[in-house]
C-alpha cells in the first residue's frame, strides 16, 4: 500500500470534517465574508496539519494500549503498517508545517503555535488520570473557530469564542458516546473516561446535557456574530441531528455509536458551515 494512503489513515485524515468546518466560520463571520485565498489556504493548512499532529501523537502514545483492545488491534503501529519512526517522522514534519503555515497568517498564530501544538498533545495523555479527557480533547478542537477568526486579523470578539465553547461541549459529547465501546476495557486497564468511571447510563446523560448547551451556545454563537435567519434555521436541524444521535445510541444497544460518531456529527459540523455560509451570501 502507497506509503501516503497508509499516513493519510494513520491519522484519519477524514475526521478533519470535525474542525475545519468550524475555522472556516471563523474565518468567514471575521472577514465578511471572504479573506482571501492566502488565508483561506493556510488556514486549511494549518488545521489538517495540527489535527493531524494530534492524532498522530495519540497513536504513537497509545500503541501498547491498542494493541491489547480487540477494536483497536488493526491500526497501523500494531500491525507494523507504518514503523514508529515513520509515524515520529510523519508527526515533526505536521508540526513543522503547522509552525510555517501560523507564521504565513500573522505574528499572533505564530506565536500560538506551540501552544495550540502542546494542548493538542496533552490530551493524549488524560485518560491516564482523568475522566475529564473528553473534555480537554473538545477543548482542542474548540480551538477551531478562534483560530480562524484570528487568521483573518487578531481581533478580539465574543463570537468565536462562544463558538469554541460550543465546539468543545459538543466533540466532549460525541467523545464520551464513542467512549462507551471501551467501558469494560478502559476499567481493566485502569484507564479514565466517563463510562469507566461512572457507568454507561450517567455517561449517556452527561452526553446529552452536554449536546443540549451545545445546540444553545451554536445559536448564541451567530448572534454575536450578527447570523440571520438562515443560520438559525440551520442551528434548528443541528439540534434535530444531536437529537437523534442520542435515540440511537442507548445503554442497551451500543451498536450504532460509530453511526453516531462519524456520520451524525460529520453533518452536524458541515450543516452549521453551509448554514454561515449561505446566510452570509443572502
Amino acid at each position: 500500500m502507497n506509503l501516503l494512503v497508509r499516513l493519510a489513515r494513520f491519522v484519519k485524515i477524514e475526521h478533519s470534517v470535525f474542525a475545519l468546518p468550524f475555522a472556516y466560520m471563523g474565518m468567514l463571520w471575521h472577514a465578511q465574508p471572504w479573506p482571501g485565498w492566502r488565508v483561506f489556504g493556510l488556514l486549511t493548512l494549518a488545521m489538517v496539519m495540527v489535527r493531524a499532529f494530534a492524532m498522530g501523537i495519540n497513536r504513537i502514545v497509545d500503541r501498547h494500549i491498542d494493541a491489547q483492545n480487540p477494536r483497536t488491534q488493526n491500526r497501523e503501529l500494531v500491525t507494523g503498517a507504518l514503523s514508529l519512526p515513520q509515524a515520529a517522522g510523519f508527526v515533526a514534519g505536521c508540526a513543522v508545517l503547522f509552525v510555517g503555515a501560523c507564521a504565513g497568517l500573522n505574528t499572533l498564530c505564530l506565536a500560538l503555535a506551540p501552544c495550540a501544538l502542546a494542548w493538542s498533545a496533552f490530551y493524549s495523555f488524560t485518560k491516564r488520570f482523568t475522566s475529564a479527557c473528553h473534555v480537554v480533547l473538545g477543548s482542542v478542537l474548540g480551538l477551531a473557530p478562534i483560530a480562524g477568526w484570528i487568521a483573518v486579523a487578531p481581533e478580539w470578539h465574543p463570537a468565536p469564542v462562544i463558538l469554541g465553547v460550543a465546539v468543545a461541549l459538543w466533540v466532549a459529547g460525541f467523545d464520551i458516546l464513542y467512549a462507551c465501546q471501551d467501558e469494560d476495557f478502559d476499567r481493566q486497564k485502569g484507564l479514565h473516561s466517563i463510562p469507566a468511571d461512572f457507568g454507561i447510563p450517567a455517561a449517556l446523560l452527561v452526553a446529552r446535557l452536554m449536546h443540549a448547551v451545545a445546540a444553545v451556545l451554536f445559536a448564541l454563537a451567530g448572534w454575536a456574530a450578527g447570523a440571520g435567519w438562515i443560520y438559525a434555521a440551520f442551528v434548528a436541524v443541528v439540534g434535530g441531528v444531536l437529537w437523534a444521535e442520542h435515540r440511537v445510541v442507548t445503554p442497551q444497544d451500543l451498536s450504532r455509536v460509530n453511526l453516531a460518531f462519524f456520520t451524525m456529527n460529520g453533518c452536524v459540523a458541515i450543516a452549521l458551515a453551509v448554514g454561515a455560509v449561505v446566510d452570509l451570501l443572502w
